[in-house]
């Protein structure tokens, strides 16, 4: 029998470990890998795999909101790989949903596929309601723990010099004046930080009006750059522009919001 696989995460050595591990089992194809849970749901749909290799801690759309965005009807068998405390780890348990915790080793890694084979061999998957049910607990767990983000001040109020983010369960400052550029990314914003990136919950209108408009230009309706990064600007096609970061980063310049970059060029 073979298992048709997909593997889901957003880190590239981890993508490759999950991969390479997946080979030493005779009967798992590897029909797919997506980046992000927005690929993940699209590849689900579209490839229909047995067994899902799901990251939880992916920015924008994680793990929980992958399962919840699935017909229950045709819910793959989901090994969830996680990097999370004890709490969460409580509610696998309490809900009886596979999981590898990171950094795992290969014997274990080997048992949850062992597990996984014997639930798609029964055609007795885990109840879609025990997927979904621990979805909704973790999702309103990590929305709990999202620090805030002082976007809707008052009018008046000074300029963003610091952004609280969470990464890997710690929380901690940036330096606005230290990032290259954000995006927006639905109902969240990637901060962009050399190589480095960053998730906060928060609209990019919002943060706009926060900043120093002396520093930070909107020039798409999803990006705000800064200004001490912009090392050229050319023509793109269509009356459009590209910028260019310090780091080579090419960013598109819309006609729309070209004026507002011209106010800083002298």
């Amino acid at each position: 029998m073979e298992i048709r696989t997909l593997v889901v995460d957003d880190e590239p050595l981890a993508q490759r470990r999950i991969t390479r591990l997946l080979k030493h089992e005779p009967d798992v194809t590897v029909v797919g890998v997506a980046n992000n849970g927005r690929e993940a749901v699209e590849a689900i749909r579209a490839h229909t795999p047995d067994l899902v290799m799901l990251d939880v801690q992916m920015p924008g759309m994680g793990g929980f909101d992958v399962v919840r965005a699935l017909d229950p009807e045709r819910m793959p068998v989901i090994i969830f790989i996680t990097a999370y405390d004890s709490y969460a780890l409580q509610a696998f348990d309490v809900h009886a949903l596979d999981y590898l915790l990171k950094p795992f080793k290969a014997i274990r890694f080997r048992e949850a596929i062992e597990r996984a084979r014997a639930q798609i061999a029964q055609r007795q998957p885990l109840a879609r309601a025990q997927l979904r049910a621990v979805a909704e607990e973790m999702s309103r767990k990590v929305e709990s723990t999202e620090p805030p983000l002082p976007l809707d001040e008052e009018p008046g109020a000074s300029p963003l010099t610091r952004i609280l983010v969470r990464d890997q369960g710690k929380m901690f400052f940036v330096r606005t004046a230290d990032v290259d550029w954000f995006e927006s990314d639905g109902n969240y914003i990637r901060i962009h930080i050399g190589e480095r990136q960053h998730m906060i919950r928060g609209r990019i209108n919002n943060l706009e009006r926060r900043l120093d408009s002396d520093q930070f230009v909107r020039i798409h309706r999803s990006t705000v750059v800064n200004l001490d990064r912009i090392k050229e600007v050319y023509a793109w096609f269509g009356g459009d522009y590209m910028v260019v970061l310090a780091d080579g980063t090419q960013l598109k310049l819309t006609r729309k919001h070209r004026d507002r970059l011209s106010r800083h060029i002298v």
